[in-house]
Parts: structure tokens; sequence; C-alpha cells
């Protein structure tokens, strides 16, 4: 399983800023390895972003976003002491759900 996400979330008036750095190789099925043959595309498919158990967020990816990929995003109504949860799966099926606390 891959690392925990590295997720903050800040208060500022009647929104918070999510920032999360998500731990991934993200191949694009492209490369080669030393021996010349193709290294297996692997990659995060969805991400989702939920606001005290309320889906906020979804997205879609593909093999072009980088490794280690950062999103940042602005989650009107919440509030210091909320639950943010960011969720994602890759093709190859492995799940990764973190949760973090609005400050």
């Amino acid at each position: 399983m891959a690392d925990p996400m590295r997720i903050r979330a800040q208060a500022a008036g009647d929104k918070a800023t999510v920032r999360v750095l998500m731990s991934h190789e993200m191949e694009t099925g492209q490369r080669k390895d030393s021996a010349g043959k193709t290294i297996p595309a692997w990659f995060i498919q969805e991400v989702t972003v939920a606001h005290n158990g309320a889906s906020v967020m979804t997205a879609q990816w593909g093999p072009s976003v980088s490794k280690n990929p950062f999103l940042q995003l602005s989650v009107k109504g919440a509030k210091a002491g909320d639950k943010i949860a960011v969720s994602w799966v890759d093709n190859k099926g492995d799940k990764r759900t973190d949760e973090a606390t609005v400050s």
C-alpha cells in the first residue's frame, strides 16, 4: 500500500483551503526499464474529496499526471474542527483514504 497522503486544511472565513500531497509512482506505460522492456501503466484514476462525509469533489485522472501529485482546492462552508477525507483508486485496484481536521 502507498504511503499516507499529507493533507493540510486551513479555514479562512467561510471556506477552507485543502492541500494534498499524494505518494504514488504514476507510471504512464510508455517508459522502458534498463532491459528495454516497457514499464506497465500504474496511475491514479479517481480522486474523491469529502467534507464531513459528503462528497465535494471527484476527479478522473489519467497517466499524464506527475509522480507524487499535488492537489489544492477550496471547500465552501468548511470551518475549524470539520473533517476532510481524501480517497484515490488507481488502475491496479489499489485504494487509499486519509483524513485531516480543518484548523
